[in-house]
C-alpha cells in the first residue's frame, strides 16, 4: 500500500512538472523530489548495480561491506560476485574505489568524496537534482556545469545515458538590496545530443541510484522503524495494564 501511494504521488508531481514545462513556464528544478523508498529491494538492487558501474570508480562507501550489502538486498554470494564485484574484492571487504587519491586530485583538482553519508548530509532531493542538472559549459575544465552545485569538479559521468543538454538562462530584474539589477536566471534545458535512455528511463535510473545511497546512509533504518512500531505498541499495552493495576490497588482507598 505504501508503494502504491508513493507511486501515485510521484506520478502527480511529475505530471505537474511536465504540464508546467509544456505550458512554456520556467523549469522549477528545485522542486524535484527523489521519492526514495528503501523498502523496495528491487530498486536498491538496481541502485547498487548503478553505483558500482558508474560511481565506485571514483567514490568509495567506506562504511559499507559487500557481505552486509548482499544480506540487506537479498543477494546470494554468487549474485554478489558476478554483478557487484569485479576487481578481486572479497565479500567482507569495504566498498572502496580503486582510484589513487593523488590521481584524482591531479585530474579533478580535489579527491572525490566518500558517499557513505552523502544522502544524510545533503538530502536525497539534492542528489536527485544534482544528477539530473548537468549542462554543457565550455568554460569549465570538464566541459560541464551543474545547477545544484555550481562550478562542480565532477564530469558528467552519466552523459552516455542522459545525453547532453544546454541550460537556457534569461535576464530578470531582481532587488538585490542596493536597487534593482539584471540577474541571470535559469529557464529550461535544451537537448543537444540524445542519450541511450529515454527521459523516463534515465529518471528511474537516477531514482534507483539515489534510493541506494539513501539506504547506505543508514542500513539499519528499515529495521529500526519496524522495531519502533512494536516498541510503541508494547508501551501502549503496558500503559493499559499499569492503569488497570493502579485502579485495582487504589479502589479501596477511594
Amino acid at each position: 500500500m505504501r508503494n502504491v501511494v508513493l507511486g501515485f504521488l510521484l506520478a502527480v508531481a511529475c505530471g505537474g512538472a511536465l504540464a508546467k514545462e509544456e505550458g512554456g513556464g520556467p523549469v522549477d528544478w528545485k522542486s524535484w523530489h527523489a521519492g526514495t523508498d528503501i523498502s523496495n529491494k528491487a530498486s536498491l538492487q538496481r541502485g547498487a548495480r548503478n553505483f558500482v558501474n558508474y560511481c565506485l570508480g571514483c567514490h568509495s562507501l567506506q562504511y559499507m561491506r559487500y557481505n552486509r550489502l548482499a544480506a540487506d538486498l537479498q543477494l546470494t554470494e554468487d549474485q554478489l560476485k558476478s554483478n557487484l564485484m569485479f576487481s578481486g574484492e572479497r565479500p567482507f571487504d569495504i566498498m572502496k574505489t580503486a582510484m589513487p587519491t593523488s590521481d584524482s586530485q591531479n585530474w579533478f583538482g580535489k579527491a572525490p568524496p566518500d558517499l557513505s553519508l552523502i544522502a544524510r548530509a545533503r538530502g536525497t532531493d539534492y542528489l536527485y537534482q544534482f544528477l539530473k542538472t548537468f549542462y554543457l559549459d565550455a568554460e569549465r575544465p570538464t566541459g560541464v556545469n551543474n545547477l545544484a552545485l555550481e562550478n562542480v569538479a565532477m564530469p558528467q559521468v552519466l552523459a552516455d545515458l542522459q545525453g547532453t543538454q544546454k541550460a537556457v538562462f534569461v535576464l530578470e530584474k531582481k532587488d538585490e538590496g542596493n536597487g534593482e539589477q539584471m540577474v541571470r536566471v535559469f529557464d529550461h534545458f535544451e537537448q543537444v545530443t540524445p542519450g541511450r535512455m529515454s527521459a523516463a528511463e534515465f529518471d528511474n535510473f537516477v531514482r534507483d541510484t539515489v534510493n541506494f545511497l539513501d539506504y547506505v546512509g543508514e542500513p539499519i533504518r528499515e529495521k529500526r522503524e519496524s522495531l519502533g512500531l512494536w516498541v510503541v505498541l508494547f508501551l501502549l499495552v503496558f500503559t493499559g495494564f499499569a492503569w488497570a493495576l493502579k485502579k485495582e490497588i487504589w479502589k479501596d482507598v477511594h
